[in-house]
């Protein structure tokens, strides 16, 4: 995957012709995953991508504030001296400001087709519970196919809350265990008591089968998905 650095707009030669050339081959190839259904982690980094360029038009010091822990003093001290240098140079940060407008149009429009896909694959997605759920759902199991095949695959999930700026959020860890087939022997049912055998560590766990009416690439698309879906309905 085409990857870009953090501040690929404002480092080496600054030129709107070679900062629009090297983000439409990036948007080429994020484009490209998504026309396969392959969301993550593109979706994601354009996103990341996206703000940063709103964050450095509003505050030209933003990667000192956003990301203290990622950079060196010696880091931040570099940008602050190359953002000085750019204020004092009007035509330098007129053509930067032209390239952050340009970047910020086109990243938007990559956004909207890969948030499109999103919530086309969301509203495939069904959840129910797998018997009984115990009052502490928090920790568990969920079962995860589409409607026309039979192959199941089985992960561990853990809840947890994390705060950040004064709200609270909450974060889903997953594990895979294995997969099963499901059949007329081997229902989602049966899938819980075996797991319930061979996992002593939960004897009574939250379990969840999540399924989707079409298929979908797993790891880019399907798996993340279904963990948000699961943690908003457990919510």
């Amino acid at each position: 995957m085409k990857t870009l650095s953090q501040t690929w707009f404002a480092e080496g030669y600054i030129d709107f012709e070679l900062k629009k050339y090297t983000l439409l081959a990036y948007l080429q190839e994020v484009n490209r995953n998504f026309n396969e259904n392959r969301l993550y982690p593109q979706l994601a980094d354009v996103i990341f991508h996206y703000h940063n360029l709103v964050r450095f038009r509003e505050n030209k010091k933003f990667l000192q504030e956003q990301f203290p822990k990622k950079l060196s003093g010696v880091q931040i001290e570099n940008l602050q001296l190359l953002y000085e240098q750019m204020i004092e140079d009007d035509e330098l940060m007129e053509e930067l400001e032209n390239i952050i407008g340009y970047a910020e149009g086109q990243i938007k429009g990559t956004i909207q087709n890969g948030s499109q896909i999103y919530e086309f694959v969301e509203e495939k997605i069904q959840i129910e519970p797998v018997g009984l759920i115990p009052l502490d759902n928090k920790e568990g199991y969920f079962f995860l196919s589409t409607g026309s095949g039979k192959s199941t695959q089985i992960y561990y999930y853990r809840l947890s809350i994390f705060e950040k700026h004064d709200e609270q959020y909450r974060a889903i860890k997953t594990t895979y265990i294995t997969e099963w087939q499901r059949s007329l022997s081997n229902s989602f049912e049966n899938m819980k008591v075996t797991l319930i055998k061979e996992k002593k560590e939960l004897p009574n766990p939250a379990v969840y089968n999540i399924e989707a009416a079409l298929s979908f690439p797993l790891e880019e698309t399907l798996l993340p998905i279904a963990k948000r879906c699961l943690v908003r309905y457990i919510s």
